[in-house]
C-alpha cells in the first residue's frame, strides 16, 4: 500500500480531525413520528446553522443496494463511509447469484445437498425471516427451497427469526401465512417441509460483539435441540404470545419450537445440511461459530451434531468464518484506515459494543483486526445489557469521555467514533425514549465542539443511515400515519430513506475551500472529505468530496 499524497496547498489544521457517526439519526420525510425533529439538539442544530452543511444519500444504490427502495443500513453504511467508494453489497450480490444460477452450480449448493441425500437426512434453513433486506430476504430463502425440491429434497425445515425491526412491527404472520402455504404446494407433491422453530432476533441466535451470548444459547437450544415453548404451527405461536401481550414487537418474541405427536419436528441431528441465509455477517458469526468451532465454550451446546453448514456469505474474510458459503462477498480494498497507516497518520476507533464493529471490522472494509499495531487505537466501551428504552442515553458519555481526552493528547491526528443511540434505540420504536436518546448525543456532541476548538481541530458530523427520523408507519400514498388495531399509531422499528447530515465544524478555517459544500453525493464521499481536512490528496477513484478546495 502506498502513501497518500501530500496537498501542496494545504497540510491541514493543527489538531485532528474528528468523524463522528450519529448512527440511525436522518432528516425525516414527516413531522409526525420524527424524534430527531422533536429532540432538544439546540447543540447540533447551532453548528448546522453557521457551518458548511449539506445531506447525505445513505440508502439505496448510494450504499450499493439492489434499488432505492431498499433502506441503507449500518453495515453497508460504514463500509462506503470507511472505503470511499460504493461496491455492490450482500443483498444484491445474492440476488445477481440466485438470478443467473451460480449459486446453485457452486460447490457447496451441492455438497448441502449430496449431504442430505446420502444420509436421508434434512436441509435446514435458520435466518431473518422478512423482506427488510438487511440482513436477509426471504424471497432468497423461497427460492433455495424451490431449488431444493427440484434437486430431489425430501425433507426441508426452516427456523424463522421474527424480524419487526427491519420491517413493521408486528408483521410476523404476514410473512408466515403466505409462507407456510408456499410450503404446503411442496408438501401437496409429497415433500415434507415445514417451519420448524423461531422466535424474535432480539431475543434468540441474533447477537453481535459478544454483547450477549445467551441470546446465542436459547437459539441453538431451540433450533437445534428442540428445547422451548412447544405450538402446533409458527402461525399459532405469534397468535398465542401476542393475545397474551398485545404489545409484543416480533423482535422481543420469545422462541417457539413446533411439534406433533411425536415431538419437535426440526430438531438438528447427525448427517442434515445447515443453511444459515443471512447475507449480513455482524449478527451471523457467533452462531456460526456454535456450528462450526470443536473448542467451543460460550455456552455447553450439549452434543454438537456432524452437519455440513453453510452460510450465505462468508461473514469474516481473515478468520474464514463460515468455512463454507454460497455467495462470495464484496472484495474491499483501499480503505481510508489502510491508506492512513501507510501514511503514518496515528489514528483511534472508538464506539460502544453494539457499534464497535462498524467503526472496526465494518469501516475497514470486513476486515479484522488493525492495519499497524503501532499507529492504531480500537477502544470499546461495554454496552449496557438492558433494554435500550430503557437507558436511552446509552454508553455517549463514556465514549465522549474517552473521545475528549485523546483530543486533549494531541497523541492522534484521525479520530472516528460512532454513537449507537438513534440506531439501537430507534428500533426500540418508544419514541420517548428515542427523543431521550438524541438529546443525550447532542450534550456530547456539544462537549466534543469545545475541545475540538481547544485543540484547533475539525468535527465532521454525519450518519451512516436513518432510523430515529422516522418513528411511525405512514401510508405512502396519503402520507396520513397508519393506526392499530386500538386507534394507536403505528410505531416504526426500521431504518429510513431519508438523507442524513453532513455538517464540518472548522473553527479555524481561513477559507481553503467554499462555504457551500457538494449537494446530491452519499455518504461514501465523507472519506474523501475526511482526507481533505487532513492535508491529503484522496485517491483519484474514491468518490469526490463534498468540499471544493481553492487553489
Amino acid at each position: 500500500m502506498e502513501a497518500l499524497s501530500r496537498n501542496p496547498q494545504w497540510k491541514g489544521r493543527r489538531g485532528p480531525v474528528l468523524l463522528a457517526i450519529m448512527d440511525g439519526v436522518g432528516y425525516g420525510e414527516y413531522r409526525d413520528g420524527d424524534a430527531v425533529a422533536a429532540a432538544d439538539m439546540r447543540h447540533f442544530r447551532a453548528l448546522e446553522a453557521s457551518c458548511p452543511a449539506t445531506r447525505l444519500k445513505a440508502h439505496g444504490t448510494a450504499v450499493g443496494l439492489p434499488s432505492d427502495e431498499d433502506m441503507g443500513n449500518s453495515e453497508v453504511g460504514h463500509n462506503a463511509i470507511g472505503c470511499g467508494r460504493v461496491f455492490s453489497q450482500g443483498a444484491k450480490l445474492v440476488g445477481a447469484s440466485i438470478a443467473t444460477g451460480a449459486m446453485f452450480e457452486g460447490r457447496v449448493w451441492k455438497e448441502l445437498v449430496a449431504n442430505v441425500a446420502a444420509s436421508g437426512g434434512t436441509l435446514h434453513f435458520i435466518g431473518l425471516f422478512s423482506d427488510g433486506n438487511v440482513h436477509s430476504h426471504i424471497d432468497h430463502l423461497s427460492a433455495m427451497i424451490a431449488r431444493a425440491a427440484a434437486d430431489g429434497v425430501r425433507r426441508v425445515r426452516v427456523h424463522a427469526l421474527l424480524d419487526g425491526r427491519d420491517v413493521s412491527s408486528q408483521s410476523a404472520l404476514d410473512y408466515i401465512l403466505p409462507f407456510e402455504a408456499f410450503l404446503a404446494g411442496f408438501n401437496a407433491k409429497g415433500f415434507d417441509y415445514r417451519i420448524a422453530s423461531g422466535g424474535g432476533r432480539q431475543y434468540i441466535t441474533m447477537d453481535r460483539y459478544n454483547a450477549n451470548w445467551d441470546i446465542v444459547k436459547r437459539g441453538w437450544d431451540c433450533h437445534v435441540r428442540g428445547v422451548g415453548r412447544r405450538f402446533a404451527s409458527a402461525a399459532e405461536a405469534v397468535a398465542a404470545y401476542r393475545a397474551e401481550n398485545p404489545q409484543l414487537i416480533d423482535q422481543d418474541m420469545h422462541e417457539f419450537v413446533v411439534c406433533d405427536a411425536n415431538g419437535p419436528v426440526g430438531t438438528i441431528g447427525d448427517g442434515d445440511s445447515v443453511v444459515y441465509f443471512n447475507f449480513r455477517g455482524d449478527r451471523a458469526i457467533e452462531i456460526t461459530a456454535a456450528f462450526e468451532e470443536e473448542n467451543f465454550d460460550k455456552f455447553d451446546r450439549g452434543p454438537k451434531p456432524k452437519v455440513f453448514y453453510a452460510g450465505m456469505m462468508q461473514y469474516d474474510g481473515d478468520l474464514g468464518v463460515p468455512k463454507n458459503y454460497l455467495v462470495t462477498p464484496p472484495a474491499i480494498d483501499r480503505t481510508m484506515g489502510e491508506y492512513l497507516a501507510a501514511s503514518g497518520v496515528k489514528s483511534m476507533a472508538i464506539s460502544e459494543t453494539q457499534k464497535y464493529g462498524h467503526v472496526t471490522y465494518f469501516f475497514n472494509g470486513n476486515r479484522t483486526g488493525k492495519f499497524s499495531e503501532t499507529l492504531e487505537d480500537y477502544v470499546e466501551i461495554p454496552s449496557d445489557r438492558v433494554p435500550f428504552e430503557q437507558r436511552p442515553w446509552m454508553k455517549c458519555a463514556e465514549i465522549t469521555d474517552r473521545v475528549i481526552e485523546a483530543i486533549d493528547s494531541g497523541a492522534y491526528r484521525f479520530i472516528r467514533l460512532n454513537f449507537p443511540n438513534g440506531d439501537m434505540v430507534g428500533h426500540t420504536g418508544v419514541f420517548q425514549s428515542v427523543v431521550c436518546s438524541m438529546e443525550a448525543m447532542d450534550i456530547q456532541l456539544g462537549r466534543l465542539a469545545d475541545a475540538i476548538r481547544k485543540a484547533g481541530g475539525v468535527m465532521l458530523i454525519s450518519a451512516d443511515h436513518g432510523n430515529s427520523d422516522d418513528m411511525l408507519e405512514h401510508d405512502k400514498k396519503t402520507k396520513k400515519v397508519l393506526l392499530d388495531k386500538d386507534g394507536n399509531p403505528k410505531a416504526k422499528t426500521s431504518h429510513s430513506l431519508n438523507p442524513v447530515p453532513c455538517v464540518i465544524y472548522d473553527p479555524e478555517c481561513k477559507g481553503e475551500y467554499e462555504r457551500n459544500l457538494a449537494e446530491g453525493l452519499g455518504i461514501s464521499s465523507l472519506t474523501a472529505t475526511c482526507l481533505d481536512l487532513l492535508g491529503f490528496v484522496p485517491p483519484a477513484d474514491y468518490d469526490r468530496s463534498v468540499l471544493s478546495m481553492k487553489a
